[in-house]
């Protein structure tokens, strides 16, 4: 008697398991709508598969939802490109390109996260399954341990507080434009964060 196999779902590509269907197919939905009021039926829906199928590929919704959320970020980072190799441009160039990096992946993130403030389940379970490695702002402080074991930034210079200012204004700057009254009425601009950046770490 032959084996039936499996119906596959309409969304469902050639070789594509059902497990990254629902991933892939709640990451669009994370990309296009945020993450606020996402239901297990609605992602079900769009993916063409019943609600139930769900729990056969993750063991809840939230694991789900982190795992999209994982993907998101890193279609996000791939989408913006390369970031500058140590040694190489000039420093002030560098900072600048991460910079710009870390606004517009901030742009993209930021809004998709604060949709979860009352969810601490789907944010538990992404610190749970994200492997830190390779996210911008590693990325960003393996740069400036580079530049500075290169001589280009001075020996006692703090890189990992000079990332973290980095990272931090683009976090505020994205904030307040989400949550407008959150930011600083007249912030600094991008030029004048990366000379301050420089002025602590540049020969």
């Amino acid at each position: 008697m032959a084996v039936m196999s499996p119906r596959k779902a309409a969304a469902q590509r050639d070789g594509q398991s059902l497990h990254d269907l629902l991933v892939e197919t709640a990451q669009k939905m994370i990309a296009t709508h945020g993450t606020a009021g996402m239901t297990v039926r609605e992602i079900a829906r769009m993916a063409g598969v019943a609600d139930g199928v769900l729990y056969n590929h993750f063991s809840d919704k939230e694991e789900l939802v982190a795992r999209a959320l994982l993907e998101h970020v890193r279609t996000t980072e791939a989408e913006l490109g390369d970031l500058p190799v140590a040694g190489e441009g000039t420093l002030e160039g560098n900072l600048r390109r991460h910079l710009e990096f870390g606004l517009a992946l901030h742009a993209v993130i930021v809004p998709a996260f604060s949709g979860l403030l009352g969810q601490p389940k789907v944010l538990e379970r992404f610190a749970e399954i994200s492997e830190r490695s390779g996210y911008w702002r590693d990325r960003l402080l393996t740069y400036l341990r580079e530049e500075r074991a290169l001589g280009r930034l001075r020996p006692e210079s703090e890189v990992d507080a000079t990332a973290a200012m980095l990272v931090g204004y683009c976090h505020a700057s994205v904030m307040a434009a989400v949550f407008p009254h959150t930011g600083p009425l007249d912030p600094p601009t991008p030029d004048a964060v990366v000379r301050a950046a420089l002025d602590g770490i540049a020969p």
